[in-house]
């Protein structure tokens, strides 16, 4: 073990949990594929996603977006990002959590989550995932009323927690997220695959047996 590492921050989606739109809006949900990238790119984009992520109501985002775009053809694919959410959770990355599992077992160091994730539906998550059980506590963008990357939801991090950032690792899936992390002073690990963690980890001095 690397003696100045004695605390490892976890993103969830993507890096533990396996979540994706794309498990709903499949190649055959738009009869035009075309459709779909518009939908992504101009409707149900990222930056709308995380603005409910971050608080928003999940029903008057909805209810705003249909007034935005009210063409027929768009309700159903709209009222779907929510209305059928729980089918994009489709489970755990089984690799990702068998190394949390070791770390955790390994009783050197603490765990705390920070996930982009919306209050209203995270409560699922909770219920399906023992592993979420696992962290020593966890900060739910949603429920704090900001997100990653601002500076602010990792700084209540550090002082919620006692974290110091120069002692911590974070790992996520999105670059734009660790990057934020390290300007605070985190060192931050791009997440990539299970096999790409465990060797980062251990070129820090983190031992996974």
């Amino acid at each position: 073990m690397n003696s100045s590492i004695d605390t490892i921050v976890w993103d969830l989606g993507g890096v533990l949990v396996d979540w994706s739109p794309l498990y709903v809006y499949d190649d055959s949900y738009f009869a035009d594929p075309a459709d779909r990238e518009f939908f992504f790119k101009h409707i149900c984009t990222s930056d709308w996603n995380e603005q409910q992520d971050a608080g928003y109501s999940l029903q008057k985002a909805t209810e705003e977006k249909l007034a935005e775009f009210p063409q027929p053809k768009w309700e159903q694919p709209i009222r779907d990002f929510y209305g059928r959410w729980i089918e994009m959770l489709r489970g755990p990355l089984p690799e990702t959590v068998a190394l949390f599992r070791a770390l955790k077992q390994s009783q050197q160091f603490k765990f705390y989550a920070l996930t982009n994730w919306s209050a209203e539906n995270f409560h699922i998550a909770l219920s399906r995932f023992d592993f979420l059980h696992w962290f020593d506590g966890r900060l739910v963008s949603g429920e704090e009323g900001t997100r990653k990357p601002f500076p602010e939801f990792y700084q209540l991090l550090f002082s919620r927690y006692q974290v110091n950032p120069s002692s911590a690792v974070f790992i996520d899936d999105n670059l734009r997220n660790v990057k934020a992390g390290e300007a605070l002073g985190l060192r931050g690990i791009h997440f990539q695959s299970a096999a790409q963690l465990h060797e980062e980890l251990k070129q820090l001095g983190i031992t996974v047996h």
